[in-house]
């Protein structure tokens, strides 16, 4: 999303929370920034399932009034991972832009 390259702060995200039924596949993953992983997880942020591109929930700035550093990601287009094999499913996205995000 960030093209971040700095290592310590990357992580393994799933789409599809492993708690809800995610499974451990490279089509159930995105590699985030420690901070948009969290936002992920909780809700804050989504990717469309049809066109890839980044989805930046309005409740930042409702709950916190904040998120300037996070509403200039809203609608870049997914970065596709080299292997297409490993691009996100859609599944998992739909999934995720449905029951997680808010």
């Amino acid at each position: 999303m960030t093209q971040e390259r700095t290592l310590p702060v990357l992580e393994a995200a799933h789409i599809r929370p492993y708690r809800q039924n995610g499974p451990h596949d490279i089509r159930n993953g995105l590699c985030l920034r420690s901070d948009l992983h969290q936002l992920l997880d909780k809700g804050y942020l989504t990717i469309d399932p049809d066109d890839r591109r980044i989805v930046v929930s309005r409740r930042i700035k409702d709950e916190y009034d904040n998120g300037e550093e996070y509403y200039p990601l809203h609608g870049r287009p997914l970065t596709p991972p080299a292997d297409p094999a490993a691009m996100p499913s859609r599944e998992y996205l739909l999934f995720h832009a449905k029951h997680v995000f808010r």
